[in-house]
């Protein structure tokens, strides 16, 4: 009897290629089959495979009718993934997210028990909506879910379908009667995606198709199985040093209180990004050097995500304000001014003019 022989690292190899490079083509039928009913937001469309494949989640922070809700649930229909969505409001209790335990008569023989009735959470893609809008503790149940991939629910703990992708969206117009997130609870979201209005033939042609009868029908690219392996695929991709040190010196300089913080992060900066920020730097990159379909990492896949990464991350202060210094200029500056090569020499960080808002 034969034994089953180990595959040769020459073997792992190209069936790692053979993989990315199918990942990389369904990038592309995936982008098709959006385009069919989104117009536009190439950049959100690649940022959100980015994070999935990352294995992460997401914020997307817009005002409304931006069609938010529309692409969320356009990505789950192309990767057969099963999606829901919650309204968050400011009466909705834990439970109703999680689900809950309820008494159930067994007719023939009398007998009650209790039986835990899934919450809209037990589900491959969820869109939490206006998460801002509900209290602390029901935001906590959420990111407890997203956390740990479970639900305890009278002792008993409920494991989530996988993969598992919370997306949860902002307003940044209204503020009365919300309840921000504050920043640890931000910190576990991989990338804060900002959706912006649409260009005017953007606007026009999304007048046009949704001003019809006919629903564009899409199909479907990967399935559950797929995406679970592709990221997998994705954790295995390996990271040269030099690479995974300049993500870690782009986080580490946004810290005032490091001694390696140029001036403009100690003028402007409260609090900067921590350890985790590194992380999801590398992963992100790592994600998007995949989905074009290569092997290598670069400090261009680095750079190409800081600023999703970084945004929500970085706390400003009240100097910030008065001289109208945005998250989004500090962040174009640190990636100008950190050094990509691997030199230690970070002393240079902080010569030029900020960019503003």
């Amino acid at each position: 009897m034969n034994e089953p022989t180990t595959p040769s690292d020459a073997e792992l190899a190209a069936r790692q290629e053979k993989a990315i490079a199918a990942l990389a083509e369904g990038r592309k039928q995936i982008r098709t089959q959006l385009g069919k009913a989104i117009i536009g937001q190439s950049e959100v469309i690649d940022q959100l495979l980015i994070c999935l494949f990352g294995r992460g989640h997401c914020i997307l922070e817009g005002v409304p009718g931006l069609a938010k809700t529309r692409a969320i649930r356009s990505v789950a229909q192309t990767l057969s993934l099963s999606f829901n969505r919650i309204q968050f409001t400011p009466d909705l209790m834990p439970s109703d997210i999680t689900g809950t335990e309820i008494i159930e008569e067994d007719k023939s023989s009398g007998t009650r028990q209790l039986r835990f009735v899934h919450g809209p959470v037990f589900a491959n893609v969820i869109l939490a909506d206006e998460i801002n809008r509900t209290p602390p503790k029901t935001q906590s149940a959420l990111l407890e879910a997203m956390q740990e991939g479970q639900v305890t629910a009278a002792g008993f703990t409920h494991r989530l379908p996988k993969p598992f992708f919370v997306l949860a969206t902002q307003n940044p117009i209204e503020q009365e009667g919300t309840y921000p997130l504050p920043e640890a609870q931000l910190d576990r979201f991989m990338l804060k995606v900002l959706v912006e209005y649409p260009s005017a033939e953007e606007e026009l042609a999304i007048i046009s198709l949704t001003t019809q009868t006919e629903e564009p029908t899409l199909e479907r690219v990967f399935s559950g199985e797929d995406i679970l392996a592709l990221q997998e695929l994705v954790r295995r991709i390996p990271c040269a040093d030099h690479v995974m040190r300049y993500a870690m010196r782009l986080a580490r300089c946004t810290r005032p209180q490091s001694g390696e913080a140029p001036k403009f992060i100690r003028d402007y900066v409260s609090w900067g990004a921590g350890p985790r920020a590194s992380q999801y730097l590398v992963i992100a990159a790592k994600a998007r050097a995949v989905l074009n379909g290569r092997t290598m990492v670069t400090t261009e896949d680095v750079q190409a995500v800081a600023h999703p990464v970084l945004r929500h991350r970085l706390v400003l202060n009240f100097n910030a304000e008065a001289d109208a210094i945005s998250t989004g200029g500090l962040i174009d500056k640190l990636i100008s001014d950190v050094p990509t090569a691997s030199t230690p020499d970070v002393d240079a960080v902080g010569a030029g003019r900020v960019l503003r808002a």
